[in-house]
């Protein structure tokens, strides 16, 4: 059985940082291209039931996020039928 040295040890971890830092930087450049950090996601978990729940303010800003997920929603499906043409 070959036995390495204490030498090799820092370089595997080196070279393990460095892929998770490769990966890190990948996972959010993708994420960011498709639309990941959106701040008004949280209001999709709400209904119209929720109403008495919420203050005018956030219920508007509910109302607000649902309508632009919808129309972008809409505009990927379009997309996406007009690519399988």
């Amino acid at each position: 059985m070959v036995e390495w040295s204490d030498g090799w040890t820092i370089y595997i971890w080196l070279i393990s940082g460095v892929a998770i830092l490769i990966a890190v930087v990948f996972g959010l450049r993708w994420a960011s291209k498709n639309e990941q950090f959106d701040e008004d996601i949280k209001y999709l978990v709400f209904d119209d039931n929720d109403r008495d729940k919420m203050s005018p303010e956030e219920f508007k800003k509910y109302q607000e996020a649902t309508a632009k997920q919808e129309n972008r929603r809409s505009e990927l499906l379009n997309q996406a039928h007009e690519g399988s043409k």
